[in-house]
């Protein structure tokens, strides 16, 4: 089966989730959250993201998680990471209980694609401290991709995690898991990275994207937002609408995308330093804001 082939299939199967100008959304992807050890690239940043998101909680946006959220090939259960990084859960709850959190599985995180293993892994968690079981995920359903529709104009922006067009870490990622499980992640502590990786090799990143955008074409200039290469993409409106959120393990940084009123911004947060000597997590505009409609298909 082809990466367009693929693509073509979870845009079909996507779900759709309407919207109108007055809608509030960020996308991150690439969290890979871990069970903090030396191997979890998320620890570094772990800060930064739960400032960011207790941000748009507050700022009532919905949440929507492009892929490889849970670092699902270095660990081999869930339990690990939500210990690691409980807080982290606890407020992803809260966008659960209200409807505004939107979940696509990617290649680290694959295994979610069977709802049997998310109801029996996410739906609730041991709480020592009480010593029983208690809520977390309640009948979280997680999706291949989404289709974002525009109430008014019936605009849509597809959203998937974008490795589809990449044949080993879609059709041979249990391969791919079993070699980063028991030979990269001991590697990793000492510096050496995982060569299958798109994030980490160049060369097959710019294969990745070069298909993606063929598919964008051949279906009349779609606007797609992906992740999976870790690299942040955000083309001008007379470019091919291939957008990416980038990821939330670059070094003390996380990106992601917002859409709100209408228009599409790429943003980064990070740790910055006051005059007086202060750290602070501030939010910086890298690109945007842009009209979603300038894109045309």
């Amino acid at each position: 089966m082809s990466s367009s082939t693929r693509l073509s299939r979870a845009y079909e199967n996507a779900k759709t989730v309407p919207f109108d100008d007055d809608s509030k959304f960020i996308l991150f992807s690439d969290c890979h959250r871990g069970d903090n050890s030396f191997a979890d690239d998320f620890a570094n940043n772990r800060n930064i993201y739960f400032h960011a998101l207790q941000y748009y909680f507050k700022e009532g946006y919905e949440y929507f998680e492009l892929g490889d959220g849970d670092e699902l090939w270095e660990n081999s259960n869930f339990e690990s990471i939500f210990n690691a990084h409980k807080n982290v859960f606890q407020l992803l709850r809260e966008f659960h209980i209200r409807g505004r959190l939107h979940m696509i599985w990617g290649n680290h995180d694959m295994v979610y694609k069977s709802d049997s293993y998310v109801k029996q892994q996410l739906s609730s968690y041991f709480e020592p401290i009480e010593g029983c079981e208690k809520e977390l995920f309640q009948d979280i359903t997680y999706n291949e991709a989404i289709v974002l529709k525009h109430r008014k104009t019936n605009q849509e922006v597809f959203l998937t995690h974008g490795h589809q067009a990449d044949w080993w870490n879609y059709t041979f990622w249990r391969c791919g898991r079993f070699l980063v499980r028991v030979l990269w992640k001991p590697l990793q502590v000492w510096g050496i990275a995982d060569p299958t990786s798109p994030a980490k090799n160049y060369t097959e990143l710019i294969k990745i994207e070069r298909r993606i955008k063929r598919w964008i074409v051949k279906n009349n200039l779609l606007i797609t937002i992906v992740g999976h290469t870790h690299r942040p993409r955000f083309p001008e409106p007379k470019d091919i609408p291939f957008f990416n959120d980038g990821s939330c393990v670059h070094p003390r940084s996380i990106t992601g995308l917002e859409i709100e009123n209408g228009k599409i911004s790429l943003i980064k947060w990070h740790i910055s330093t006051t005059e007086d000597g202060t750290l602070r997590v501030v939010r910086v505009l890298l690109e945007g804001p842009q009209k979603l409609s300038d894109y045309k298909s």
